[in-house]
């Protein structure tokens, strides 16, 4: 039984490459948050346009996954309806978030930032991989240190740098699969 699970977690990271193209589409997403906290805007208009960026992530993944010639979805795996099912529970802490942009506006991005990286733990069990496990503790917490002390523009210049970190990292253990799996 745990042999059959491994095959199929191993299946899932070397044909979904460990989900890098939502990575990469994130360091996009972070960007535009940065750009968006930096302008003059009132903090509520930022927060309005941020929402508009995140909804951005899926189609920027679909077009990366193109590119990258990664399949998108692999529904004869169980593992990815798994990772569905972890990614749409996501949605379900958006919600705070969106109470803190209406109680503490100036949080609202660090709130964001943190279900993110909160959500990336479970996809190290299912992509069997140390980047995702530890991303997902370095980025909760040090956004949550981050952005007590530093401004939202801040917040997001963090992330944006520590995805772009995160997305080589999966690169590597990406290339290193092949040996890795095969043994």
């Amino acid at each position: 039984m745990v042999e059959m699970l491994d095959k199929m977690r191993m299946d899932s990271a070397r044909k979904n490459k460990r989900g890098i193209a939502f990575i990469i589409a994130s360091i996009f997403l972070w960007l535009g948050i940065f750009l968006v906290h930096s302008t003059d805007l009132s903090i509520r208009e930022k927060n309005l346009y941020t929402w508009y960026v995140t909804g951005c992530l899926m189609p920027f993944a679909l077009l990366i996954t193109k590119m990258l010639k990664i399949k998108f979805q692999n529904k004869e795996n169980p593992i990815n309806q798994l990772g569905l099912l972890i990614t749409l529970n996501e949605m379900l802490y958006i919600l705070i978030a969106c109470w803190v942009c209406t109680a503490i506006p100036e949080k609202m991005v660090m709130v964001l930032a943190m279900i993110f990286g909160g959500h990336l733990l479970p996809f190290g069990w299912i992509y069997m991989s140390k980047s995702y496990t530890f991303s997902a503790i370095v980025i909760t917490v040090g956004i949550l240190v981050v952005g007590c002390v530093c401004s939202a523009k801040v917040v997001a210049g963090v992330m944006m740098l520590y995805e772009i970190i995160f997305a080589i990292c999966l690169w590597l253990e990406n290339k290193n699969t092949s040996t890795e799996f095969d043994l």
